[in-house]
């Protein structure tokens, strides 16, 4: 029988970009998020491995942002 484990979120977060294999980053609310509606200004924290630096992962999002105007808006 397998048994339930409770992990905190900075330790998923810390197993995914830990991985060999994890190519990407994690956001991840500055502060918990437990209203139904946003309010006000948020920040984040963003999380990656060496296999990206900062200049990728800006780019990445910036792919991203580009592919939910064009998608969801």
């Amino acid at each position: 029988m397998n048994d339930l484990a409770f992990f905190t979120n900075q330790e998923l977060i810390d197993e995914l970009v830990g991985r060999q294999t994890f190519l990407g980053a994690v956001v991840q609310a500055e502060d918990e998020h437990r209203e139904r509606n946003w309010r006000g200004d948020k920040y984040f924290k963003i999380h990656f491995n060496h296999h990206l630096n900062a200049a990728q992962v800006s780019r990445l999002f910036e792919v991203v942002a580009d592919h939910m105007d064009r998608n969801f808006s």
